[in-house]
């Protein structure tokens, strides 16, 4: 059996919420895993927190930004060890700089973009630079890029989150987009549509739902009913275009964007937010 530690077990209730017992008991049985640690907790019908989207991160800033055309968006991870670092103007100034050039070369890839030049030398060059000015850890950590007829960038205040999203029709609202980028970060959907979820997923969200109806003493007839009925909720609070809109629970984000531009979809996004 895996060794146990103190500090596993407190990364294991900053990501799902659980108590201390409960989530050292679930890694003692999964001999570690985390990933089978929290579905051991949610089907002992602990209530988990929902970080699916997420990755792990100290400090830093998260930005996102589009292109002048709005048909591209990008978004980037500069981490850092402390807060005060992440609020320096140099820091600032570099994530900035950073941001501005995947705009412009608009790279494939977190190791591309990494390998860009700049300042005569490369990316990574330069944040290794700063490392010895600024006296902290810097790492290039996360970096997506997305495309669509209308693309949008949401950077909550602070820059520990953000989120991108696009669209398949050109000339949309602009609070329209808006909107649907600050559900993004808001409600932390993981996919678009029910159809986008994988079967793995869909899988094991029948499975916690059984378990959970069985642990309360249904019997497993009416416990495949239950995880059924668990299952489409979990449509409506994990697929962006089922969930409710936060500003009118009366709308879904399909009916939104269907009341504002016929035949208004969303075709990507990404949400990126810092560990607290």
């Amino acid at each position: 059996m895996a060794q146990i530690k103190a500090a596993d077990v407190a990364k294991l209730r900053t990501i799902t919420g659980a108590g201390m017992m409960d989530c050292k008991q679930a890694l003692e049985e999964s001999n570690g895993n985390f990933d089978e640690a929290i579905d051991i907790l949610r089907k002992k019908g602990q209530k988990v927190a929902n970080k699916r989207a997420d990755r792990e991160a100290r400090e830093g800033s998260v930005v996102g930004k589009t292109t002048a055309d709005n048909k591209t968006a990008i978004m980037l991870t500069l981490n850092c060890e402390t807060d005060f670092v992440a609020k320096n103007e140099r820091f600032i100034n570099l994530v900035n700089t950073v941001v501005d050039l995947a705009v412009e070369k608009l790279p494939n890839s977190l190791e591309e973009l990494k390998n860009l030049p700049m300042n005569n030398q490369t990316v990574n060059e330069n944040i290794i630079e700063q490392i010895g000015v600024i006296g902290e850890k810097l790492e290039l950590s996360y970096y997506e890029k997305i495309s669509g007829a209308t693309t949008f960038a949401y950077n909550h205040p602070g820059n520990k989150l953000a989120s991108i999203v696009a669209f398949n029709k050109e000339n949309l609202d602009s609070q329209v987009v808006k909107d649907v980028a600050m559900q993004i970060a808001a409600m932390n959907p993981i996919a678009i549509d029910k159809d986008d979820i994988s079967k793995e997923t869909l899988q094991k969200e029948l499975e916690i739902g059984k378990e959970q109806a069985i642990n309360e003493g249904k019997s497993p007839e009416m416990a495949e009913k239950i995880a059924v009925g668990k299952l489409n909720k979990f449509y409506q609070e994990s697929t962006l275009l089922n969930q409710q809109f936060v500003k009118d629970n009366k709308l879904t984000i399909r009916d939104y964007l269907k009341n504002t531009t016929k035949d208004a979809t969303v075709t990507a996004f990404r949400r990126f937010s810092l560990s607290l």
